[in-house]
């Protein structure tokens, strides 16, 4: 089993990542032959205490940080997850203004929540006070169009194909635009990851 704690390898392949050299400058740097490094970057071969002082004298650190944790929080991590969204498979939840069907349901702490929504209101009158929740989303028209209302913008009609990114703090409504019969949407809310954030959502409709 490999082990949890860094290699010099991997403590120079940071160092070298954080200053943003290539291996031939650092080679020049550090006075150490770069297939030398090379090696050492692939753990290939380890640096003797000598070497270490000299890597740490020719590049004007000191020897802790050689031993500084990798600041490689900026290299997402793969988690290879997957979920693949069927509408027979959706969490269909109908309120007053929108049928919704929510994707992917499985996946928990999702950054996004993806749904398809068939909208159900023509007129402000009729779909009442505006809708908001934490985050943002965006929408795509996959048929008819849609006219979207908001409190700092004056309508905007989106015909089939088209698309908007909006503040979902924002209140806002979907209606079916005049002269069509229905329109469907594919939107997506962006969140924080937060284990309730689909929870939250649902409540915001339950509120509206």
């Amino acid at each position: 089993m490999k082990s949890s704690h860094p290699t010099i390898g991997g403590l120079l392949r940071s160092l070298r990542a954080r200053n943003k050299w290539t291996l031939k400058q650092m080679s020049e740097r550090s006075g150490i032959p770069l297939s030398t490094l090379s090696k050492i970057e692939h753990d290939r071969l380890s640096l003797t205490y000598d070497k270490l002082q000299q890597l740490s004298e020719r590049l004007n650190i000191r020897m802790s940080e050689l031993f500084a944790e990798s600041e490689d929080a900026n290299t997402p991590a793969v988690t290879a997850r997957r979920s693949v969204g069927r509408l027979k498979d959706s969490q269909r939840v109908e309120t007053r203004n929108y049928d919704n069907h929510y994707l992917c349901i499985e996946l928990r702490r999702k950054r996004m929540i993806p749904a398809v929504t068939q909208l159900r209101a023509r007129t402000l009158e009729e779909f009442g006070r505006f809708f908001s929740h934490p985050g943002e989303e965006f929408v795509y028209v996959l048929e008819g169009a849609v006219v979207l209302h908001t409190e700092f913008y004056d309508p905007l009609t989106l015909q089939q194909g088209e698309s908007v990114y909006i503040d979902s703090n924002m209140g806002h409504a979907y209606l079916i635009a005049p002269g069509h019969e229905a329109a469907t949407i594919l939107g997506v809310s962006a969140s924080d990851g937060d284990e309730g954030a689909l929870d939250a959502l649902l409540a915001a409709h339950d509120a509206s």
